[in-house]
């Protein structure tokens, strides 16, 4: 995407992956990357590389310099918040033009991820697990 980009509006972007939610605001900036109003190495460190996840929309447009990212999740483990983290800045990103949202789309980086935990069902002791039998 070799087109330059003037944005003055913030852009906003909500993403869920299991118990997770996340809300992403990008605006204008330097690229600073924040996620609860902490830094991003700060608030995933226990995660490693994975971390590098939330930066991968921004690198694929081009635009890793271009917009600051605030996100606020809540819920749901570390890795699920990281990702319902990536589809919210992905669909901020995808409402700057028709060519960004295809080439994110592309990527794959707009398919959201629906699985949750089953539920406990009366009987079992988990959702499919069964008190053992015994015959005598």
């Amino acid at each position: 995407m070799s087109e330059t980009l003037v944005v003055t509006q913030k852009l906003k972007g909500f993403g869920k992956r299991k118990a997770a939610l996340a809300n992403a605001i990008l605006a204008t900036g330097t690229g600073r990357l924040e996620i609860n109003k902490k830094s991003y190495e700060h608030f995933f460190k226990s995660l490693g590389q994975e971390k590098d996840v939330l930066k991968k929309p921004l690198i694929c447009l081009k635009l890793q310099d271009s917009f600051d990212v605030l996100v606020i999740v809540k819920g749901g483990g570390a890795s699920a918040q990281l990702q319902a983290a990536q589809l919210a800045i992905s669909k901020a990103l995808g409402k700057i033009s028709t060519n960004a949202r295809c080439m994110l789309k592309k990527h794959g980086f707009l398919n959201a991820d629906t699985r949750i935990k089953e539920r406990r069902k009366y009987g079992l002791r988990k959702a499919r697990k069964a008190p053992q039998y015994s015959k005598r």
